[in-house]
C-alpha cells in the first residue's frame, strides 16, 4: 500500500467520485486503478501479470473481502477486455463495471455485497494496451487489432487440437508477451469462470472454436464436454443484455439465435483463448462480443453500458453454479492434482484439485456420478444432486474423503497417467496463490512466464 502512494500524491478518490463515459488512455486506466485501490484497500487489490511487448503494464484489479489472496471455498472470476486494441467498448465496460461495484459497496447495496461476500473478481481492463494505441475510430476496420509485434493474440495461444503434448511444449519464447502473461496468470489462480470483451458483433460465443474433425464435431459445431453449462452461460448473458438476445442487431445478415453461437459453428480459429481457458486451465470462458461497432461513439457509451450492466453482474453470478468442495485423503489432509471426473463428460485434461485440495465444477442442477482419483488411494465414487446455486450466491458445498489402499483392499484398478501431472496436462498446477505473481510495489513489474508461438491470424 505505502509503495502505491508513492504515486498518488495528487490523486484521492472519495467513494462518491463518479467515473466520466469516454475513452481513457492507457495512462489514464492505469491512474484509475491506482485510485481505486489505494482509496478501497478493503475490497481491492490491484496487481500486474506483466507486460505487453512495449513494456506496459498488464493491469489487474481483484475485487473481493478479501482481495489480496484466494480463500478457500470463495469461486476466482474474471473479465478481460481489449485484447484486440481496436475493440474499445470492452474496456469502458469494464471500468464502469469497476465503478459499479465499489460505489454498490459503500451504498451498502445489497447486490454488490451478496457479490463481494462470495466471489473473487478480477479485471483486466486492456490485454492488449500497444494495439490500442496504433487504433483508430473506424467502425469496423479500423487498424490496432494487433500487437505491436503484428500478431493476433486471439490466434497465439496453444491450441488442443493441434496436439496437447507438442503445443505444451513448444518454446515459450515463441508466444507473445501479453499471451505469456495471461498464460502466467491462469497458472497461479484457480479461474472457476470467465468471460473476455470484444467488438464486431453482438453475440456470446462459447468453445470450442476448433476441431480436429473427431467425435467433437455435431452438426457443424464443435462441442465441448460441458456444452449444456456453456449454451446456460451462453443465454444467461444475452437474455440479460438489453438486445444481445434478439440475435439480429448487426447489420452483417447474419442472425445467431438467442444472441448465442458455438464458436465453431460461426467460424473455426486456431488457437484461441477460450478454447485455452477451458483446455488447460479449467476455466470456462465465453467470448462476448458487445457492439456492432469495434469503436462506437463517444456519446452512445451510457446507453451501452445501461445496455451491457445487467449482463455483466449476472454472469458473474454464474460462477456459483454446481458443486465446489475439497478433497482429502485417508490421512485427512487436503490433497492437490486429485483427479476429479463427472461421468458422461470427459474433458481433454481431467479437472484436477488446486494446492488447497480445492475442486469447482460448473453444473445445471441435476444428479450426476462424481469418481475420484488420487494415488495410493481407492477410487471414490459418488452420486450428488445439485442444486441451483447462483440465486443463493454459493456452489453446493461437498468434500471427498477418500482411503488409504490397504493390502486387504481388492484394488480397483488406476490410471496413473490420470491421477498424476502429465507433460500434456500440467500447465495449470498452481504455482502461488491469489495474484501473487507480481504485486505493483514499483511502475516496473511484469512476469516472465508463458508459452508458444504466432498462430495463423483470421478475422473475428
Amino acid at each position: 500500500m505505502s509503495s502505491l502512494l508513492l504515486f498518488l500524491p495528487f490523486l484521492v478518490l472519495s467513494p462518491a467520485s463518479m467515473l466520466e463515459f469516454r475513452y481513457h488512455s492507457n495512462h489514464e486506466i492505469e491512474q484509475y486503478l491506482l485510485q481505486i485501490n489505494a482509496s478501497n484497500p478493503e475490497i481491492t487489490h490491484l496487481y500486474s501479470i506483466g507486460q505487453s511487448v512495449r513494456g506496459q503494464q498488464l493491469w489487474v484489479l481483484a475485487l473481493g473481502l478479501s482481495p489480496r489472496r484466494h480463500t478457500v471455498g470463495i469461486p476466482e472470476f474474471k473479465y478481460v477486455a481489449n485484447m484486440h486494441g481496436n475493440e474499445v467498448l470492452g474496456r469502458e465496460l469494464l471500468l464502469q463495471l469497476i465503478d459499479d461495484l465499489v460505489h454498490g459497496y459503500h451504498n451498502n447495496e445489497t447486490w454488490s455485497l451478496q457479490l463481494l461476500n462470495s466471489t473473487r473478481v478480477h479485471i483486466l481492463p486492456t490485454m492488449n494496451p500497444d494495439g490500442f494505441d496504433a487504433s483508430d475510430t473506424d467502425c469496423q476496420y479500423s487498424q490496432g487489432r494487433f500487437n505491436h509485434n503484428g500478431i493476433d493474440l486471439n490466434r497465439n495461444f496453444p491450441d488442443a487440437f493441434a496436439g496437447l503434448r507438442r503445443q505444451q511444449q513448444l518454446d515459450d519464447r515463441k508466444r507473445e508477451a501479453e499471451v505469456r502473461a495471461v498464460i502466467g496468470w491462469l497458472r497461479t489462480e484457480s479461474f472457476v469462470l470467465s468471460a473476455n470483451l470484444h467488438g464486431g458483433a453482438l453475440v456470446a460465443s462459447y468453445p470450442y472454436d476448433n476441431s480436429n474433425g473427431g467425435s467433437e464435431q455435431v452438426g457443424g459445431a464443435s462441442i465441448a464436454p460441458d456444452d449444456d453449462v456453456f449454451v446456460h452461460l451462453a443465454k444467461v448473458y444475452s437474455h440479460s443484455h438489453a438486445s444481445m438476445h434478439h440475435g439480429d442487431r448487426c447489420n452483417d445478415g447474419r442472425p445467431f439465435l438467442d444472441g448465442i453461437t458455438n464458436g465453431y459453428q460461426w467460424y473455426p480459429l486456431i488457437g484461441g483463448m477460450q478454447d485455452y481457458n477451458y483446455v488447460w486451465a479449467q476455466c470456462l470462458e465465453l467470448t462476448l462480443e458487445v457492439s456492432c461497432c469495434k469503436f462506437p461513439p463517444v456519446k452512445q457509451l451510457p446507453a451501452l453500458w445501461t445496455d451491457n450492466r445487467k449482463a455483466l453482474l449476472a454472469f458473474i453470478q454464474q460462477v456459483h453454479l454446481g458443486v465446489k468442495g475439497r478433497v482429502f485423503d485417508g490421512s485427512g489432509l487436503p490433497v492437490q492434482n486429485a483427479v476429479v471426473e463427472v461421468r458422461g463428460r470427459r474433458n481433454m485434461c481431467p479437472f484436477r484439485t488446486n494446492q488447497h485440495g480445492e475442486y469447482y465444477r460448473l453444473l445445471l442442477p441435476g444428479n450426476y456420478s462424481f469418481t475420484v482419483t488420487y494415488p495410493g488411494h481407492e477410487v471414490l465414487t459418488e452420486t450428488l444432486n445439485v442444486p441451483y446455486g447462483p440465486d443463493s450466491y454459493s456452489a453446493m458445498k461437498h468434500d471427498f474423503l477418500l482411503r488409504h489402499i490397504t493390502k486387504t483392499t481388492r484394488r480397483t484398478p488406476v490410471n496413473l497417467s490420470q491421477a498424476l501431472p502429465t507433460p500434456s496436462c500440467n500447465s495449470t498446477l498452481h504455482l502461488g496463490a491469489g495474484g501473487a505473481v507480481t504485486r505493483p510495489t514499483s511502475m516496473g513489474l511484469g512476469v516472465g512466464l508463458g508459452l508458444v508461438a504466432a498462430l495463423r491470424s483470421l478475422i473475428d
